[in-house]
């Protein structure tokens, strides 16, 4: 008989009324990204995935600037981490990368051979930690602060058939995939397979059920960003429900929700940043047709505006994705010295190594864009979906 992984609770009524309002949400992402993404698509959706990485490693404690991570993204020097966090930077991305690109994949399914590949490109730099194997051993989460074991993961023999348990339950469950997404993230982590980087491989499992179950633009549907800003409510939801060791038995319905929850909000900010970034560019193309330059400097401006370092090679890449041209050197280096005449960029550094930032007048459109800002949501979800369960249904 094969050893119990974590099984998902019956859903309730008010987790059904959730799930009702992220999809809610979700149908508003997807209208502004489909049928025909919009021009400034790319940027958002590469800032967002660099997001990803960015919570991801800073909950292992990698922490760096969303500069930094974007050149690690781009697998350009960084100028503000040390040699371990751009590592680390460059195998999530590595790993986040093939997730989604397999993700498109009809046949691929979810099995130990993958998790192991995952796990590869995401430790490789680390070869002490045994990256794309199971760990050798007895394993504990410890609490940095204090040095006190708050978790023990389940004998490493038992990983390969819990590992086949928790792909069984994926794979048999028919709940939403919001849900299944959770409670794979739930019982690798709880499992432990690896020596290190559980908690990264956890979070990008998350992803992949999400992407594999054609969520579009699965990069705004990943909740990494908020679990790498919510860091310590992560941590304490994980020991509510592991109580310390490997119990499979243990009632999962409190990390269900706080996943839930994390949709919910992640959603919310996702949508703010759209309608942020729709706004912004509206503004530079404004600021791109007053000083007559090309139509493709747009993209780079609102890079600049976010504060973002840009390159040769990066102007390049992006007019790629949002103008949908492919441009020589030569042009990009015309159209960053045509920026910088301007007075719209501002060089740095000589020339090998240069790179330019954002004029004062540049960031100074985002920041009259984010003046008028709605307050952050912090509502709880469940909370409004008990008042609108509670609610008399209006007769006939």
């Amino acid at each position: 008989m094969r050893q119990p992984v974590y099984k998902t609770p019956k859903l309730e009524p008010v987790e059904l009324k959730v799930l009702e309002l992220i999809d809610g949400l979700r149908v508003q992402l997807d209208g502004y990204v489909h049928p025909e993404p919009r021009r400034w698509y790319g940027t958002l959706r590469r800032m967002s995935f660099a997001r990803n990485v960015q919570g991801s490693n800073s909950i292992e404690g990698y922490d760096a600037s969303l500069d930094d991570v974007v050149a690690a993204v781009d697998d350009e020097p960084t100028l503000g981490t040390d040699e371990e966090t751009r590592l680390a930077l460059s195998g999530c991305r590595d790993a986040m990368t093939y997730v989604l690109h397999v993700a498109k994949d009809p046949d691929a399914t979810v099995d130990a051979g993958l998790l192991k590949s995952m796990h590869f490109m995401m430790m490789k730099h680390r070869l002490d930690k045994d990256p794309g194997r199971w760990r050798p051993g007895k394993i504990f989460v410890v609490r940095e602060a204090t040095g006190e074991r708050t978790y023990e993961g389940p004998p490493h023999e038992l990983v390969p058939e819990l590992i086949a348990g928790t792909i069984e339950e994926l794979e048999d469950s028919h709940d939403p995939v919001l849900v299944r997404a959770a409670m794979a993230h739930l019982n690798l982590v709880m499992v432990h397979p690896f020596r290190d980087g559980n908690g990264r491989m956890g979070r990008a499992l998350q992803t992949l059920v999400l992407a594999r179950e054609e969520i579009r633009a699965p990069v705004f549907s990943s909740i990494e960003e908020y679990l790498g800003r919510n860091t310590q409510s992560y941590y304490d939801v994980l020991v509510e429900v592991g109580q310390g060791e490997w119990s499979p038995r243990n009632d999962a319905r409190p990390w269900l929700r706080y996943c839930l929850t994390a949709h919910y909000h992640q959603a919310r900010t996702q949508l703010r940043r759209i309608q942020e970034t729709e706004q912004l560019y509206v503004a530079c193309a404004e600021i791109v047709d007053n000083h007559g330059l090309p139509e493709r400097a747009i993209g780079a401006l609102v890079e600049g505006a976010y504060g973002l370092r840009l390159t040769h090679a990066a102007y390049k890449r992006i007019v790629g994705f949002t103008a949908g041209e492919e441009i020589s050197g030569l042009t990009a280096s015309r159209d960053l010295r045509a920026m910088v005449d301007a007075k719209l960029l501002k060089p740095i550094g000589q020339t090998r190594g240069r790179y330019y930032l954002g004029a004062d007048s540049v960031i100074a459109e985002r920041r009259r864009i984010q003046v008028t800002r709605k307050p952050k949501e912090t509502s709880n979800p469940f909370e409004i979906a008990t008042a609108q369960l509670r609610r008399p249904v209006a007769n006939g």
